[in-house]
């Protein structure tokens, strides 16, 4: 039997899958490892945790293997997009990586904009910038650590510099590449043009390769330290949702995907990079090589219920927490939630909005706070559903994966806010899966992710909008608006006092 591995670089964790030809996951390790968050809206991390915790979970992977080392045929990878690691010209990472959902970046979008000017930018990037994306990274260490940024030979994304102390060999692919902002997305090579406007050296930016193309094999010394063959063969990879979605089937027109990690997701596939949405979606290229997809983003979803479960449940597992939640009523006995935690991708992209519960009263349970918090999730993911939709996309099934599709009542709950049948998949691992599709598609396994896709993905289940369920949500989702409204002033001024 043959196999690959797909490592998935998560925010919180790496998580590596074993699959054999049959699209089995025959082994799994996870490693976590841990955020610094030095000031209000910093989010960092050390890279050499990655690295340390990737080689911890391949050590312990090759000791239960009990196949031959040499039958792993490749290893691929997804990996938390946007975030920005600095290297030297000797390859040392100059300073801790500035991940996605760091919001200190506010002034240099402004910046991006007043500079470069929104119609430029969509039509080079097609996107707007956003305080998670790696140029405005960029420009900050650029005016606020100038020796650092002087002493920088490229910078990576974090699932590439994995990769490359894996192999020795820097690059990015195109999917990844597509959330710097520096992009040409419909061209695929970097916008030179918007490097000259903002003073970025062009020669930062790594050289780009296709998602399932090889960029190498292990180091000796790297095999050694995680039990694999120096031989194995390693490929380019994607970014997480591009990754996701591959692992979940969404490879051609029509087809759409909710994921619910740290962050939520509501992706869709796109044939070109043609399409016009006035940067209100996010515009990238998909790991399936000349295809794209258009995606809205929540920037704290699972983290909500993390965070509600740490902070006011933290002697109950998620199974015992969410038990219970199907008897509370749609509108959770008038209490409502939005998921700001960390402010608002999709449709405000808004640092400065944080999370409110509205409506509480004394006679609240814990089980309301929680469907609260589920229902609030799912209405912000619901916003980018509109956009689609407004735009003109027809979404009638929606494949679910993460957090969000480990809870029957959580799914129904998708699919009566989102009015769309939702798919819950056979096998369920995410990100991890496509990662592991793209080296077997690399390693000659199919000719195709489609081909692929037929063998390592399957539906499980369905679940059907209900429409008296459909129309009590359409009135609740129309309250849940109006909270952003009356609450962005408040936190403007809130603002002042956060630590």
């Amino acid at each position: 039997m043959k196999y690959v591995l797909g490592i998935d670089l998560g925010t919180s964790a790496v998580k590596i899958l074993l699959l054999n030809k049959a699209g089995e996951v025959c082994l799994e390790e996870t490693r976590a490892y841990p955020l610094i968050q030095e000031k209000s809206g910093f989010s960092e991390q050390d890279p050499e945790e990655w690295i340390h915790q990737t080689i911890d979970a391949l050590q312990s992977l090759s000791r239960k293997f009990e196949g031959n080392i040499e039958d792993i045929e490749g290893i691929s990878f997804s990996g938390q997009m946007h975030g920005l690691v600095l290297l030297d010209e000797k390859g040392n990472v100059l300073r801790h990586a500035i991940l996605w959902n760091d919001t200190r970046t506010t002034g240099q979008c402004k910046e991006i904009h007043d500079r470069v000017g929104m119609e430029k930018l969509l039509s080079v990037t097609k996107n707007s910038a956003l305080e998670g994306f790696t140029l405005p990274k960029l420009l900050w260490v650029k005016e606020n650590e100038p020796e650092s940024f002087s002493k920088a030979s490229t910078f990576l994304l974090p699932k590439d510099y994995v990769r490359y102390r894996m192999t020795g060999h820097i690059a990015t692919e195109y999917s990844d590449a597509a959330g710097t902002l520096l992009l040409s997305i419909s061209e695929k090579t970097w916008s030179g043009e918007i490097c000259e406007i903002l003073g970025i050296p062009p020669s930062l930016c790594p050289p780009l390769v296709e998602s399932h193309e090889c960029v190498g094999t292990l180091t000796s010394a790297f095999a050694a330290a995680s039990g694999l063959s120096p031989s194995t063969p390693v490929f380019a990879g994607g970014a997480d949702n591009a990754c996701g979605a591959i692992g979940s089937g969404i490879l051609k027109e029509g087809d759409s995907l909710c994921s619910i990690g740290t962050s939520g997701v509501i992706l869709s596939y796109e044939d070109n990079g043609e399409l016009d949405f006035g940067g209100r979606v996010h515009y990238f290229n998909h790991g399936k090589k000349d295809a794209f997809y258009t995606m809205g983003v929540t920037l704290s979803a699972g983290y909500s219920l993390h965070w509600f479960k740490d902070v006011f449940a933290k002697d109950q597992d998620f199974e015992s927490l969410l038990d219970g939640i199907d008897k509370v009523p749609i509108g959770s006995n008038g209490l409502i939630f939005t998921p700001y935690l960390s402010g608002e991708r999709t449709p405000f992209a808004d640092s400065i909005i944080r999370g409110s519960f509205i409506g509480m009263d004394a006679a609240h349970s814990i089980k309301d706070f929680v469907r609260a918090v589920l229902e609030g999730i799912t209405f912000s993911l619901h916003e980018s559903i509109q956009i689609f939709r407004e735009n003109g996309k027809v979404i009638n099934t929606i494949v679910s994966i993460g957090g969000g599709a480990k809870n029957d009542t959580w799914l129904q709950m998708q699919a009566d806010i989102f009015d769309a049948t939702i798919v819950r998949l056979k096998s369920e691992q995410g990100p991890g899966v496509g990662a592991a599709m793209l080296a077997a598609v690399g390693a000659g396994w199919f000719s195709t992710l489609e081909e692929c896709a037929d063998v390592f993905t399957g539906k499980m289940k369905e679940f059907k909008p209900i429409a008296a369920n459909v129309q009590r949500y359409k009135k609740l989702f129309r309250v849940y608006q109006e909270v952003y409204v009356s609450t962005k002033g408040l936190n403007q001024q809130l603002k002042a006092f956060r630590n």
